[in-house]
């Protein structure tokens, strides 16, 4: 259990992120360091190919930053963190929700020499949904430093003027020329971050945050599991899904109405105590769809 101190969620609020220095029990790491090997090897223990599959070994590009979106659904170790009931509980008594569901997560692998990461707002993307708000929680599963890659977030930058999204995601030449323009327009000098933390730790950070991450100039990869939540009772904007990512998971709308179905998007904690039923059964090597 993850217990928020009033300072916390103060600073959170001013701050737009907060650094915690421990979000999971690192007695987990080696299994997740062999889930994100099995998952870029292509070995899916479900069965299920996850949503997004950026790289995978032998043929993707060794300068990259390698990414998966959905990991959870092809490997329950990582499900095993990502529907965390705690971590879900933790997001929502930041963000003021009623309650949280997942609406993606981010299996990153950052090796050394991969390249940056563009600085982008999570926000931007999500028109497709409604309340269209996001928080996340970025884990990481090696020991991060500024040399070595590790997210930056811009202090205070949740409460600049909304920005459309722009520049390239992987690889771009100037990674932060979007978060650079952005605070031109504002009017104000960039506080940059390095969220600097052991193994376990990590930051929730809020969807309009500014963030991104530079080149892995150290000797060490650097491994990051991130859960992107939204609120529990949002929709479907069937009108928005040609925007942003909404092409992907605009996939699992129901036929007879736009609430989004918890077999693919599950309700992790409410506050009136639901959770979704078939998380433990799943976890447990039972099926997600049962």
């Amino acid at each position: 259990m993850i217990d928020l101190s009033t300072t916390e969620l103060k600073q959170f609020t001013e701050d737009g992120f907060l650094v915690v220095d421990s979000l999971i029990d690192t007695a987990t790491i080696p299994a997740l360091h062999q889930a994100f090997s099995d998952l870029f090897e292509g070995n899916f223990e479900t069965g299920v190919r996850p949503d997004e599959v950026n790289w995978q070994q032998h043929s993707g590009d060794p300068d990259l930053t390698r990414q998966i979106c959905n990991g959870w659904k092809a490997n329950r170790d990582i499900a095993r963190v990502v529907l965390n009931e705690s971590l879900g509980r933790s997001l929502a008594q930041l963000a003021g929700w009623p309650g949280v569901r997942i609406m993606i997560d981010n299996v990153l692998w950052k090796p050394p020499g991969a390249k940056s990461l563009g600085y982008h707002q999570d926000s931007a993307f999500l028109a497709w949904f409604t309340p269209s708000d996001l928080l996340t929680c970025w884990i990481a599963l090696d020991d991060t430093n500024a040399a070595g890659g590790t997210i930056e977030l811009v202090r205070g930058s949740h409460r600049w003027a909304l920005s459309a999204s722009e520049g390239e995601f992987h690889a771009p030449e100037q990674y932060r020329l979007p978060m650079q323009n952005a605070a031109k327009r504002e009017g104000v000098e960039a506080e940059i971050v390095y969220i600097e933390v052991p193994a376990g730790g990590g930051s929730f950070h809020h969807g309009w945050t500014w963030h991104g991450s530079g080149q892995n100039t150290g000797s060490n990869a650097r491994r990051s599991l991130v859960l992107h939540a939204m609120r529990s009772d949002v929709e479907y904007v069937p009108e928005n899904f040609d925007h942003g990512i909404g092409p992907i998971y605009s996939r699992y709308k129901r036929l007879g109405d736009n609430r989004l179905d918890e077999n693919y998007f599950p309700i992790l904690w409410r506050e009136d105590g639901y959770r979704t039923l078939q998380i433990d059964d799943y976890l447990n090597n039972g099926s997600i769809r049962d």
